[in-house]
């Protein structure tokens, strides 16, 4: 990860709010968009917008409007293709079992899902499209993903920002920042999983000699 962090700063650097837009867009709005840096590179963008290489007041603004038509993308595409996707194989580019994760998730939490997702790495790639196969209304969607898309990109890009302005050279030490961004943002899969474990462990049998073994009368 500590190898990829300058083209991290290149990103934000020589692609600019045009390079941004086109990441946060992918990464919300099609499927093969799961593997980049949003959160991150949102915190990353904040820093920068800190030290005045960007205007904040513009980068928010520009990337709510990205991650918002992306979630709206990628619902019109599970609208569209319907439940064909889940049949589609695992290839590099489309992660059949993110789908599949992302389903269940959404099965259990129902609408909210939308913006939970959006905090998740892989789930804010497939939520709007499995809502979409879901045949969720629109006009519901759209409440989610709009809350939901705002909020993140503020968040993210406002931890940037404001860590920026109060711990001077910061931005010297941005790895330390990202794996902070990063463990934050995976910490919802890891208390599932935790919580998965436990429930599992309660639902396992009592060992023999634990049994009652009093003979019958």
């Amino acid at each position: 990860m500590f190898e990829q962090l300058p083209t991290l700063e290149e990103i934000v650097i020589w692609g600019g709010y045009i390079g941004l837009f086109a990441i946060i867009f992918s990464e919300t709005g099609l499927l093969v968009g799961f593997f980049l840096p949003g959160d991150s590179l949102l915190v990353t963008a904040g820093l920068f917008a800190a030290r005045g290489q960007l205007d904040i007041r513009l980068l928010i603004p520009l990337l709510c409007i990205a991650a918002i038509s992306g979630n709206a993308t990628g619902y019109m595409i599970g609208l569209k293709a319907g439940h064909a996707l889940y049949n589609r194989p695992q290839s590099r580019w489309f992660r059949r079992d993110h789908l599949i994760k992302t389903r269940e998730f959404y099965e259990k939490y129902g609408g909210i899902t939308i913006v939970l997702a959006q905090f998740i790495p892989f789930a804010r790639t497939f939520a709007p499209v499995v809502a979409g196969i879901a045949e969720m209304k629109y006009r519901r969607f759209a409440s989610f993903n709009v809350f939901g898309a705002i909020f993140w990109i503020a968040s993210m890009t406002l931890t940037g920002y404001f860590l920026g302005r109060l711990i001077p050279g910061i931005e010297h030490h941005i790895e330390y920042v990202i794996i902070v961004v990063v463990t934050i943002s995976v910490l919802p899969l890891i208390i599932k999983y935790l919580r998965h474990r436990m429930s599992k462990g309660k639902e396992a049998p009592a060992p023999a000699e634990a049994r009652d073994t009093t003979p019958a009368s």
